[in-house]
């Protein structure tokens, strides 16, 4: 059947109503799940106009789509979230799952304890967060645990540990704790991680003087580094709100099909932590930003009292500079607000409610002030209108679902502070983004542009392609050879290829040399594969040697070859080329020496890998081949059936009559099985030296 023309039928029937839409591939495999206020409208936009490269290469795989109708733009929202987390489809934007985001835990037990965990249950637990990073969430637990002394044993133990005695634990092992004393630990404790903590400084400072006028010294001490521990945690929070509620602040930035996402954390009007992420999209941008927003909070428990959201975002990055002044000017406005006093004004005329927004204007917008000329307004309605007119889920209408799903504040900020918070957190992204491509952009010129100053010192025109081998092989035992090729100063995984040495007996490395380059370079003109510009390998003149006869003298090749020399302490120290093994001078901290260590180190990881992999084989089978009564065809059903020899030692005598192996022969498997030999450990110590 003629795809264009199911996919034509199918347009003309969508309804005109809000729901989700899954597209397909050839195979039948949901490749991408998108929302719609209008599903005849959004679907249809596909199909028809122009689009960018990215968002075109999704349209060309798409040979099907379903869709499913839903009563809301809330419903749809949940149902986008929902199939995405189904399906894992390969257009979407990923939040792949919570792991990303630590929390700090009060576990909901009879003796309670804190710890970082990743996981969020229904446990009826407190979860404080979430924290951008594990480090940030540690160092937080690690000040806590200082200050409270909760349980810290993940098992009760029989007797009081080292923590009892430094009162940084209440000891329920030794004494009965009465309840109350954990709820007064459990609510300082959400104080302080809610942002009282300078009420908990200020009772640990009037502490220390008591201690210090009573001339308890060292008890003054503890409190004074428990201060400048707080002191340091919180340095950076110098960026304030007139009120003390908790939000979370979102802005994003797209630009050559990728998007950041900035989410910048305020805990009691203080921002206390951001988070970034980078990745690529194929959709709309800002429907694939709510996706991003939808699935963060599906199963985040620890949710703020408001939520702020940009508006649409045009594509491109700003100079660094500029970002970074706009960044710095928006600190400044959130920093002067500390001193406004009018609580009413921060939660009412800044910033619109997603329920009073409609159509991307509101009456705010038409004054000229902080809220933006009548052009910008102007502006802001056409791109509200446009996006109701392709069906797409508009600023409004997305805050508008989440609010209603959530149950909490979501705001579309028009002018003011709480604009200017937004604002912020979209530069950081356009810095974010910038920044990105600069590395990319640095990484590319260190990587092509060290391969090409390593092919002038080599005398060569051109340096793209590099092929490097190495051996492994553990006194001749288990030999095997690995390639890897890197192009333009990058590996090509694809392209990697493994050996096994089929005709050298014991430990011959110029002949396993000969052997492995003479099968490759068969290979590359039998079947006219590229070949390389340069051969890599691992050792000095004799290697070098070997692979040159081969390639000259039986394959009549002209490629060079050269060869890395390691030091003592098996690391790059020099590069030989050509049959006399001159040396090559190269700076040690030059990038054409880094690229060297890079392909070495890489080839030797990839065959020392394989090495391991084939040696765990064959002990496996010369394990089993030496109990009397197994042969090739019943190893291979007892490797089968259960799955390693692991699994056959920890078996029972009953568990073997499935493989029609009776108790005797059974008896003789684990007793041969579970006789371990040290000599194991031996061989495997030495094998990294292979």
């Amino acid at each position: 059947m003629d795809y264009s023309d199911n996919i034509r039928n199918k347009l003309a029937l969508l309804p005109d109503l809000p729901g989700c839409y899954l597209m397909k591939n050839e195979e039948g495999t949901i490749i991408y799940v998108g929302k719609a206020k209008v599903l005849k409208n959004r679907v249809r936009s596909y199909f028809t106009g122009s689009h960018n490269g990215k968002t075109q290469r999704l349209v060309a795989s798409i040979v099907d789509f379903e869709y499913i109708v839903t009563s809301s733009n809330m419903e749809a929202l949940i149902l986008e979230c929902n199939l995405i987390k189904k399906h894992m489809p390969r257009y979407n934007v990923l939040l792949k799952d919570d792991k990303t985001f630590p929390y700090l835990k009060i576990t909901n037990e009879a003796h309670p304890r804190l710890e970082v965990t990743r996981r969020v249950l229904k446990d009826k637990a407190k979860y404080f967060g979430p924290y951008p990073n594990s480090y940030a969430a540690q160092q937080t637990k690690k000040l806590l645990d200082r200050m409270y002394p909760l349980r810290k044993c993940g098992v009760m133990p029989k007797e009081v540990c080292l923590y009892y005695h430094m009162g940084q634990c209440l000891a329920p092992c030794e004494k009965e704790v009465p309840k109350s004393a954990y709820d007064e630990i459990i609510r300082d404790i959400s104080a302080f991680l809610s942002g009282g903590h300078e009420a908990v400084k200020k009772d640990l400072q009037q502490k220390m003087q008591e201690a210090a006028e009573e001339l308890y010294f060292e008890r003054a001490k503890e409190l004074r580094d428990q201060i400048m521990h707080i002191d340091a945690l919180m340095e950076k929070q110098k960026i304030n709100t007139a009120d003390t509620k908790d939000r979370d602040v979102f802005g994003y930035a797209v630009d050559k099909g990728w998007m950041c996402v900035q989410i910048l954390y305020m805990r009691q009007g203080k921002m206390i932590q951001r988070h970034s992420s980078v990745f690529p999209f194929y959709g709309e941008a800002y429907s694939d930003f709510m996706s991003y927003v939808t699935q963060y909070y599906s199963e985040n428990p620890a949710l703020p009292q408001e939520i702020l959201l940009p508006e649409l975002v045009s594509e491109g990055t700003e100079k660094p500079s500029a970002a970074s002044a706009g960044a710095a000017v928006a600190a400044s406005r959130l920093a002067a607000a500390v001193d406004e006093e009018d609580e009413e004004l921060a939660d009412g005329a800044e910033a619109v409610p997603a329920a009073e927004y409609e159509g991307g204007r509101t009456v705010a917008d038409l004054d000229t002030g902080e809220a933006g000329t009548a052009e910008d307004a102007a502006a802001r309605e056409a791109a509200a209108a446009e996006a109701t007119a392709v069906g797409m889920v508009d600023p409004a209408g997305g805050a508008a679902a989440l609010q209603e799903w959530l149950g909490l504040k979501v705001l579309v900020p028009q002018r003011g502070l709480k604009k200017q918070m937004v604002g912020m957190a979209c530069q950081n992204s356009r810095v974010a983004l910038d920044e990105k491509f600069r590395l990319i952009e640095r990484d590319e010129e260190r990587t092509s542009g060290a391969a090409f100053s390593l092919g002038q010192s080599l005398g060569l025109e051109s340096l793209n392609r590099i092929e490097a081998f190495d051996n492994s092989n553990i006194q001749g035992a288990n030999p095997v050879s690995a390639m890897v090729v890197f192009i333009d100063g990058k590996p090509a995984r694809k392209e990697y290829r493994k050996y096994k040495v089929r005709t050298v007996q014991g430990p011959d490395d110029y002949e396993t040399m000969r052997e492995v380059i003479r099968r490759r370079y068969e290979r590359v003109l039998k079947e006219d594969l590229p070949q390389p510009d340069l051969i890599v390998v691992d050792g000095g003149k004799g290697q070098i040697s070997s692979a040159i006869d081969i390639l000259q003298n039986e394959l009549g090749l002209y490629i060079p070859v050269c060869g890395l020399v390691k030091d003592d302490k098996h690391k790059t120290a020099q590069l030989l080329i050509g049959d006399s093994a001159e040396p090559v001078p190269l700076a040690r901290d030059s990038q054409e020496f880094y690229l060297l260590q890079r392909i070495q180190d890489e080839v030797h990881r990839f065959a020392i890998t394989f090495h391991r992999e084939q040696r765990g084989k064959s002990m496996v089978t010369s394990k089993l081949d030496s109990i009397p009564g197994i042969g090739e065809k019943r190893r291979k059903a007892l490797l089968k059936h259960f799955g390693s020899l692991k699994k056959i030692k920890e078996a029972s005598i009953e568990d073997f009559r499935v493989l029609s192996i009776g108790e005797k022969l059974a008896g003789q498997i684990l007793a041969a099985l579970n006789d371990e030999e040290p000599a194991v450990e031996a061989v495997s110590h030495s094998e990294d030296e292979a």
